[in-house]
């Protein structure tokens, strides 16, 4: 994989139901504690970030996702604003059990897939999600955006594919 994949883990959710815990154990991600070392490097998946990722976001080979509950979310990523180039996730739909069906309730996992598939790493995402019984599951439930995601060139036309998906 051409992409480095990192988590900055705040240990405030479930062990047993932390992907980000199960992909660092296959050494599919690498867990970080401290942001201090991608201050421009680096892209971070933030559901507060102003863009939506792209394929104009490929270039950049760090990818950062935060690890912590949905409880404090908002707290944990307004304290890391402008640190790394941030973008928000496109519409898909949960497919882990805690939050199926539901939009933009994902996990470490799911979203790290969901960029990997946006950049043209179908492969990658399945490796990642194929370490979960749900995984693959994502990638079927989502199939349609994610293929209309991929095409698109910059973040407005994700945005005009977006509302394709959107209720």
């Amino acid at each position: 994989m051409k992409y480095c994949l990192y988590v900055y883990h705040t240990n405030d959710d479930d062990p047993k139901k932390c992907t980000a815990r199960k992909l660092a154990k296959f050494g599919l991600v690498e867990k970080i504690s401290t942001l201090r070392t991608f201050s421009h490097n680096a892209l971070l998946l933030n559901p507060l970030a102003k863009k939506v990722v792209s394929n104009e976001d490929a270039r950049i080979k760090n990818i950062v996702a935060l690890d912590c509950s949905w409880k404090n979310a908002d707290t944990v990523f307004s304290a890391l604003k402008h640190r790394m180039t941030e973008r928000a996730l496109p519409y898909v739909l949960a497919a882990n059990p805690v939050n199926y069906g539901k939009p933009f309730r994902l996990t470490t996992a799911e979203a790290l897939a969901t960029v990997l598939y946006i950049f043209g790493e179908e492969e990658g995402a399945k490796e990642l999600l194929g370490k979960f019984k749900w995984g693959l599951h994502f990638l079927e439930l989502n199939r349609l955006p994610l293929e209309d995601y991929k095409k698109a060139r910059n973040s407005r036309e994700v945005i005009e594919a977006m509302k394709a998906y959107v209720p």
